[in-house]
């Protein structure tokens, strides 16, 4: 799946986020422009971590800000079989959000 926000969802996310403005520009171009993040690390002279790790800040931002009501994001390091439990309990609660069609 490709990250892509709208210029509204860029905003939001970014509200309040105690970033540069370069992160800032990194994370538009990517987000909303649609720009490999390949072209920043040439441009700016950027390791790869650093231009992926200014988009996940805008992203991560992004995922907190909207989450459906009664819902928590999570993570946890699970022996395999309860992974895969999880796992299945993530597709069921994506499958009851998704309207019907």
């Amino acid at each position: 799946m490709k990250k892509r926000l709208t210029e509204g969802q860029f905003h939001e996310a970014a509200k309040g986020l105690k970033v540069g403005e370069q992160t800032l520009e990194i994370a538009r171009g990517v987000l909303i422009d649609g720009k490999p993040q390949a072209d920043f690390v040439a441009l700016l002279g950027l390791s790869r971590g650093a231009v992926s790790q200014a988009v996940d800040r805008v992203w991560s931002a992004h995922q907190a800000k909207n989450l459906p009501a009664g819902y928590e994001r999570v993570s946890a390091v699970l022996p395999e079989h309860q992974a895969f439990i999880v796992k299945k309990w993530a597709e069921d609660a994506t499958r009851k959000r998704e309207p019907t069609k």
